[in-house]
């Protein structure tokens, strides 16, 4: 640890990265960049992968260093500052519920989080007698909280319509818009309806980039790009009327896989918030950064005790990675918020690497009543919106094998004869069953059931005294070890399959504008053609068999999106076409000879005589 932090922490957090340096990447923006602990990652066993996740993770609470071009961080006064400003006006919403309410809005990984959420803070505000203020909205509706759908995050007149919608009749409204990158059209659209009616919103935009890094495409229908929207934001914060939250926590482990330490950042940021304008509005007491430091120092504790037991993570990264080989399936049943999280998880495996459905799913054990908007958009709908305990034990249990694993998340404070009678069941059927325990000092599990886990991840946390809402610390703690061990175990599974190079994820779904952007910019960096080439062969895969046409390459993002959605393998077939000098049919028979797509892609980086367009191991420096 560094001797000149302003805080004492938890944990140590790493030193300043490489990707801090001004000349790093520089026209990509902080979320989109690569980050340089993680570059030969595709290369690591799943204990190494362990580490190096733990490490990225570990950036979110690093402080920022005066020596550099540097950006703000979560510790910055101005962070801490903002923070405080917006506890101030959603207390005025708590302390007045009658026709007010705090919106929680996302596409994708955003939109589940403001799920999560949502649920947890009612959940506060119903234990104290009092009525639901939060809501929360999805791009795509709530079918999108449980399968991929990315298509809807592309509109910025849907989000505009949806928020309208949820806040019909309200006359205070704290809007809380999540956009990682600064960059979904469907949260732009949202801000910039609340700052048109400043009578009513109080917007709120939650990223990890400057706003000189947000998105400055036309977004398709609407007069304002990502960018103006934020800059426009910026100046309305000089007289308190909006706000943006936007610490860097550094790129992904992932390049761009915002769901891991974006998501992560977002539920601190929020949580944090949100529970410090709780327990001042109880206790009538001022807001304070000591109350704020406080709360994000349990966030780094829980960094502490989730990777303690690294090594046990990194068996259940070999087991999973093992069942996806073998082209087996990889199932997370978790009780209440825990199967939240595990639904998330198991979501977000299918555009970030082209998984099918069933490649990891999760499951809810447990009361799901109350939680959605429009539950009868779930059930019943078929198997791609299956997420429910009867779903798994219907659906799932009776086809599970013995190649299959299955982990359990649960609580000692769950019902446990429940967890026994479904891991029976499920033992009845496969020997590699996994629990993620949390339980605080002095709780244990009983021995018949701890017996029917080959292994068993106990995560043992200090006993809290706190009053009712410090309670709630406890379960977000256990929420985010969770999603931090789900994360890392689902990423190093597709990466012991061969679905990561270096540390990019090259067989993502290229199902919205934000992706297809990603998919452009990772042809050049790979193989130092221009933008121009790189787009006329991923077009060339998307319409294959299909020539192309001037109709076609005029033709909007969006409509190359909507052909593009239902393919497999588009990125990773259009980089063979480009390395190879090959047809696309040629890169698909490569592709399917290969033992992964990994390799496919690693020997034609490495082949003989290959021109040297981009660095075989820097392919970051022809980035553009």
């Amino acid at each position: 640890m560094r001797g000149n932090k302003k805080y004492s922490h938890v944990i140590d957090t790493p030193d300043p990265g490489k990707w801090e340096l001004a000349g790093y990447e520089a026209s990509l923006p902080i979320t989109e960049k690569s980050n340089p602990i993680t570059r030969e990652i595709d290369k690591a066993d799943p204990m190494q992968i362990v580490q190096l996740l733990k490490d990225c993770d570990a950036e979110i609470f690093q402080e920022e260093d005066e020596a550099l071009v540097n950006y703000k961080r979560l510790y910055s006064d101005s962070v801490l500052k903002t923070m405080m400003d917006i506890i101030g006006k959603v207390q005025e919403v708590l302390k007045e519920p009658d026709n007010t309410l705090i919106v929680l809005s996302g596409g994708g990984a955003s939109g589940r989080l403001a799920f999560l959420m949502a649920v947890s803070f009612n959940k506060l505000l119903k234990g104290l007698g009092q009525p639901p203020q939060y809501t929360y909205i999805i791009a795509g509706g709530d079918r999108s909280l449980v399968a991929s759908h990315e298509g809807p995050e592309d509109s910025a007149l849907l989000g505009i319509e949806d928020l309208n919608k949820v806040c019909e009749g309200k006359k205070k409204v704290v809007f809380f818009g999540i956009s990682c990158g600064l960059s979904a059209p469907y949260v732009a659209g949202q801000l910039d309806f609340c700052m048109n009616n400043l009578d009513i919103f109080v917007p709120v935009l939650v990223g990890f980039n400057p706003v000189s890094m947000a998105r400055n495409e036309k977004i398709e229908d609407f007069h304002s790009t990502f960018r103006q929207v934020a800059e426009r934001m910026e100046k309305l914060q000089e007289t308190h009327k909006a706000f943006i939250l936007n610490p860097a926590v550094g790129p992904e482990g992932i390049t761009g896989s915002s769901r891991m330490k974006g998501g992560s950042a977002t539920k601190v940021l929020l949580e944090t918030l949100l529970l410090t304008a709780h327990k001042t509005v109880s206790k009538d007491s001022e807001i304070s950064e000591k109350c704020l430091l406080e709360i994000l120092r349990t966030y780094e504790r829980a960094h502490k005790v989730t990777y303690s037991q690294s090594k046990k993570i990194a068996a259940l990264v070999k087991q999973t990675g093992t069942s996806l080989q073998k082209k087996a399936y990889v199932y997370m049943v978790g009780w209440h918020t825990l199967g939240i999280i595990a639904i998330m998880d198991g979501a977000e495996c299918i555009p970030t690497f082209g998984a099918d459905i069933n490649d990891v799913r999760g499951f809810l054990i447990g009361d799901h009543s109350e939680m959605f908007n429009r539950e009868a958009d779930l059930i019943a709908q078929g198997p791609k919106f299956a997420f429910s305990e009867e779903d798994f034990v219907k659906t799932i249990l009776p086809s599970l094998t013995e190649l299959d694993t299955v982990l359990f998340l649960f609580t000692v404070d769950d019902d446990l004869v429940e967890v026994e009678k479904l891991a029976v069941q499920v033992k009845e059927r496969t020997s590699n069953m996994q629990a993620l325990c949390h339980a605080t000092v002095g709780q244990y599990l009983p021995a018949s059931l701890k017996k029917l886990f080959p292994s068993i991840i106990s995560i043992m946390w200090p006993i809290l005294f706190l009053e009712y809402e410090g309670n709630f610390i406890q379960r977000f703690q256990r929420e985010l070890s969770t999603k931090w061990i789900l994360n890392t175990v689902s990423t190093g599974a597709h990466m012991l399959k061969g679905k990561i190079l270096r540390n990019y994820m090259v067989d993502m779904k290229v199902s919205n504008s934000k992706l297809f952007g990603r998919a452009v910019s990772m042809l050049q960096r790979f193989t130092g053609h221009s933008q121009a080439k790189c787009l006329e062969v991923l077009l060339q895969v998307i319409y294959d068999p299909e020539p192309l046409s001037e109709e076609i390459r005029a033709a909007e993002v969006s409509k190359h999106i909507a052909v593009a959605t239902d393919k497999t393998q588009v990125v990773p077939t259009a980089l063979l076409c480009l390395l190879r000098g090959c047809s696309v049919q040629e890169a698909r028979s490569r592709l399917d000879a290969a033992t992964s797509i990994r390799g496919a892609l690693d020997a034609a980086l490495n082949a003989p005589g290959r021109k040297r367009g981009a660095s075989k191991s820097d392919p970051e420096e022809n980035s553009t």
